[in-house]
Parts: C-alpha cells; sequence; structure tokens
C-alpha cells in the first residue's frame, strides 16, 4: 500500500486542516519509578465516555456500534501493557526497538526546541513560508505557537511524560502551563476560554481544539495539585468555548463564534477535544456532541470520501481517515459510512500505486495526513490492515527523521513535523485510549 500521504485541502490560513486528538491514558512512565502516583489519574481517565446517539440524519444512523466493540472510553478500562495494546499486530523491526529509539530521540529534540523559547512554548523553527497564492493548495504557514506547543504536550504525553514527570516532564509542565496562561478567564468576554496568543493568526480554533487536549488530558495527569486545579479550570473555560461557537449547521469555522460559517477539519478536532473533556471529568452537552458528529456524517460523498466542508466539493484522504477516526473516538466502528471510507482509503492507496497516479490528489499536510491513516489503520477491525499500512509507511518515518533527531517541515516548522511523526510512532505503545483496539 502506498503512503506517500497527501493532506487535506485547507483554503485559509491554518495550522492543520484537523488533527487528531491525543488522550493519554495514565499508564506512564514505565522507565521511571512513579507510576503509582498515576493509578488514581488512570481510574477518573476510564471511568467516563462519551458514547455519541448519531440519530439526526440518515447516514448518521446507519452508523452503530459493532456488537462487541465497547465504545472507546469503556475498552481504554482494560488492563493493556504498552506497546502491548489489544488486537497487537506488532511488525518486527518497525514497530519494535527502532520506532522506539526514533520516538525517543524525537521527544528529546521537542524538549531542547522549548529550551529555544523564553516562555516554554515550541518553536517555528525551520518554517519559511509565509503565504503564496490561494486556493486550496496555497502555501500558509508560519507561526501557529497555540497549535505546535499543544501537539508538542500531547506528544510528550503520549511518550511516557506527564507534568513534572517523566524523562521530558519538565517541558510538559511548561507547556501546559503556557497554555493555561493564554485561555481568556474574562467571563465577559466573547471569547471567554479561548486559548489564543497575540500575533498568532494561524492557530485559531484548531489550535484551540488541540490545547483543549492538551489540557484535557494533563488534568488527568495532575489531580489533586495545585497545577492541576489551574489546568481543570481553563479546561471547563475552553470546552464552554467550543459548545457556544457551535455553528448553526453543526459545526465550527476558525472564529470562537456562533454562525453560519462552518468546516468539517475543524469540526472534527472540536469533537474530539469534547470527547478528551468528558474522560477528564468535565461535563460536555451530549446536544452538542451529537449534532457535530452528525454534520460529519453530512460531508461525506457517494464515494466515501468526506469533504471540507458541506456544499463544497474538495475531498480528501486526510479528512477521509479524520472523519472514520472522529466516528471510532465516539464509539462507533463499524458501519455503512465507515465501511465506504475505507474502501475510499484503499482505492486511492492503489491508484496512488498506479502508473497513473490519483489524479488531484495534492500533498498539502502530509504529516497531518500520516497520522490520522495511522489512526484509522489501527482501528480496522482487522488487525493486518495497520500491519500493512505500517511495512510501507514505517521506513518513510524512520529514515526521514534527521541525526538530530527532528523532522522538518518548511510551513509550521520542525516542532510541527516531529510531534506530529512522535505521535505516529506512539500508535503500537498504546498508551493512549485511541490507540487501543
Amino acid at each position: 500500500m502506498h503512503t506517500v500521504l497527501a493532506a487535506g485541502i485547507c483554503k485559509v490560513p491554518c495550522i492543520v486542516p484537523c488533527i487528531v486528538p491525543c488522550i493519554v491514558l495514565c499508564k506512564v512512565l514505565r522507565k521511571v519509578p512513579c507510576i503509582v502516583s498515576c493509578i488514581a489519574s488512570r481510574a477518573v481517565l476510564v471511568a467516563t465516555t462519551l458514547v455519541v446517539p448519531l440519530e439526526l440524519s440518515a447516514s448518521a444512523r446507519e452508523l452503530q456500534p459493532v456488537r462487541g466493540h465497547e465504545p472507546l472510553g469503556e475498552r481504554g478500562a482494560q488492563s493493556i501493557e504498552p506497546g502491548r495494546a489489544n488486537g497487537d499486530a506488532r511488525v518486527e523491526g518497525l514497530e519494535g526497538e527502532p520506532a522506539r529509539r526514533a520516538l525517543e530521540r524525537g521527544l528529546r529534540w521537542l524538549a531542547d526546541d522549548a529550551q529555544r523559547a523564553p516562555d516554554g512554548a515550541l518553536t517555528a523553527r525551520g518554517a519559511r513560508t509565509t503565504s503564496a497564492g490561494t486556493g486550496p493548495a496555497a502555501e500558509v504557514g508560519g507561526f501557529a505557537p497555540v497549535a505546535v506547543t499543544a501537539l508538542g504536550a500531547l506528544a510528550w504525553m503520549a511518550g511516557g511524560s506527564a507534568p513534572d514527570r517523566g524523562p521530558n516532564g519538565r517541558a510538559c509542565s511548561a507547556a501546559i502551563d503556557w497554555l493555561v496562561e493564554r485561555t481568556d478567564r474574562d467571563a465577559r468576554s466573547e471569547r471567554a476560554g479561548y486559548v489564543s496568543r497575540t500575533g498568532d493568526a494561524l492557530s485559531r480554533m484548531h489550535g484551540h481544539g488541540f490545547a483543549t487536549l492538551a489540557l484535557a488530558q494533563a488534568c488527568v495527569l495532575s489531580p489533586h495539585t495545585p497545577r492541576g486545579a489551574r489546568i481543570r479550570e481553563a479546561l471547563i473555560l475552553a470546552v464552554r468555548c467550543i459548545e457556544t461557537s457551535q455553528g448553526v449547521e453543526g459545526g465550527w469555522d476558525y472564529e470562537p463564534r456562533k454562525g453560519l460559517a462552518h468546516e468539517n477539519s475543524i469540526t472534527i478536532t472540536a469533537v474530539q477535544a469534547l470527547r478528551a473533556a468528558k474522560e477528564a471529568g468535565v461535563e460536555v452537552d451530549r446536544a452538542v456532541i451529537t449534532r457535530a458528529v452528525d454534520y460529519v456524517s453530512r460531508t461525506q460523498k457517494p464515494d466515501g470520501s468526506f469533504r471540507y466542508a458541506l456544499g463544497d466539493p474538495t475531498s480528501s484522504v486526510a479528512l477521509t481517515a479524520a472523519a472514520i477516526s472522529t466516528f471510532q473516538m465516539t464509539g462507533t466502528y463499524e458501519g455503512k459510512p465507515i465501511h465506504e471510507g475505507y474502501d475510499f482509503l484503499a482505492r486511492r492507496f492503489a491508484l496512488r500505486d498506479s502508473a497513473e497516479g490519483a489524479e488531484g490528489d495534492l500533498v498539502v499536510c502530509p504529516y497531518y495526513e500520516r497520522f490520522y491513516v495511522a489512526q484509522a489503520m489501527w482501528q480496522h477491525l482487522e488487525s493486518s490492515t495497520y500491519s500493512t499500512w505500517w511495512r510501507s509507511e514505517g521506513p518513510r518515518v524512520l529514515t526521514s527523521q534527521r541525526a538530530d533527531g527532528s523532522w522538518s517541515d518548511a510551513r509550521f516548522g520542525d516542532a510541527y513535523a516531529t510531534a506530529m511523526n512522535c505521535l505516529v510512532l506512539a500508535v503500537p505503545e498504546g498508551l493512549l485510549p485511541i490507540f487501543q483496539r
């Protein structure tokens, strides 16, 4: 299966079409003698689940949980050793020590990068593009500290660290504190709860979604501490910001305000953030989730792919994999929309392998697509699907890592590329609920 992975087609300045969201089980620090302190946190994480009733559209009604396959939050309660997730189908030499070493080197590089900034945020080092042209393939990139710092924090937690604990605990703490400090706490503000930074014109609601994911996980990993109280306060505000800014159609747009505009990748990010907050013990409006998942369902095209937005003809492998992963994160693993989505991915990969290639298959954010395809393949009911994909994609990930442990990206910087690839490498480690079969 070919794996030169193309990304979703983004039409406005944003960090990525969407991302995966990562909720780390508090089963961390296998190399550090402090796992006992995480037991209570894990209990909180797995005690709740967000089971979404999909009942607003015909396509949504076709998405039904598979009998014998519990919603992800319940499955996360099972005892799973790092790297030994349910249905484990490891590929020797790729999912084993080489990948772990690459992950550790990448996480160390991210921690070193964070030290270059005076305030704990990750940098845009390596980003060279600011703008070039217009339209779906316009190269827009540069400074997106909210989104990239949140992704870095999630990568550290996915790799086995927590605030102040683990090999990268100090960097993780600084990043989480940075996000908390940039949460709007003014109840009178039109953007109350919004996580933003002056000068960051790219992160916007994508970045807010990633920040909410990171805050949710950090909340679970820092219970009953002064930092944990501050994180929880910021998380509650961030969740309310997402809920109150949901658009008329059920999706979200680039700014934190309710309106007619909507975009699928932001909606997917918002759903994942709300799911993470729910598992962290924060009250989440089920109606908001139901409307959002219905919106994602309605963006599917007859060929099985998912659109950039309702009414927009543009679809991609990236958005399709992200939509499949979103259904799985909310407890649905089988159904006509998911089957058709997987079929689209299989056809598109076959076209990429052919002599003709896949016409119109633009590569915009390859790291984003790689991460979401990894999730979709990992959660496929046939565990061999992931192994087949990783045999092809794994060498590309490992051999593209630079000597210093980083990966490069000219649009959003090396920290962005490195965080994304670290998250991909962390899939078989099984530390994230979304990575557990």
